[in-house]
């Protein structure tokens, strides 16, 4: 599992990048405002990324930064809502515009995003709007045990737990998190995960 890139932007179009990390070459796709903010080729960048598992394929997703990830991963948890479509939406309104829109219940807005309907923009409102409310402030800083949440939820979820689950267990642990390690935080997840 990866979770994050560092090294230096090789390659850019309009929906992927390619880094090169320690001389091997990470094709990673990003939202077009991500994009839009990384330097220019050449130079050293930093993704968090979202590894992508299936039997036959692995993809990877790079953000600016966890939080854009996190929302990332909150869309890929709608039903009917895949990866490409998440990306999709990250692309039409930035993280801020994105979580605003979704807590105002603004369906006008979602619905503009290439591949949202009016009843898909419902159904995200309908599904996301509490859970962005409680977790969600645009542009806070991000702590060390944020990151360490972010990578349990990448871990657990490439273990095979449901999304559901997942996004259950993480909201209890938040509270302790960070006098934790991230060992510590994985070996009391599987616990209570398999006590459940």
């Amino acid at each position: 599992m990866i979770g994050r890139l560092s090294g230096i932007l090789l390659e850019k179009s309009a929906e992927t990048v390619l880094i090169d990390v320690g001389g091997v070459g990470y094709e990673v796709f990003c939202p077009l405002t991500t994009i839009d903010r990384l330097a220019r080729e050449g130079e050293k960048c930093t993704l968090s990324i979202h590894t992508h598992v299936r039997e036959d394929q692995l993809i990877l997703f790079g953000f600016s930064d966890a939080d854009e990830r996190g929302l990332f991963r909150l869309l890929t948890s709608v039903s009917g809502v895949g990866p490409k479509l998440a990306l999709a939406c990250l692309s039409g309104l930035n993280r801020d515009e994105l979580a605003s829109a979704l807590m105002s219940e603004d369906v006008k807005k979602l619905s503009s995003i290439p591949g949202i309907g009016k009843r898909t923009a419902e159904r995200l409102i309908l599904e996301l709007k509490d859970r962005i409310a409680k977790g969600f402030s645009p542009s806070k800083p991000v702590t060390r045990a944020a990151h360490q949440l972010d990578d349990l939820d990448s871990a657990l979820r490439n273990l095979g737990y449901r999304p559901k689950d997942v996004d259950q267990l993480i909201e209890k642990l938040r509270s302790e998190a960070d006098g934790m390690t991230f060992e510590m935080l994985l070996r009391k997840a599987l616990s209570m995960l398999n006590r459940a």
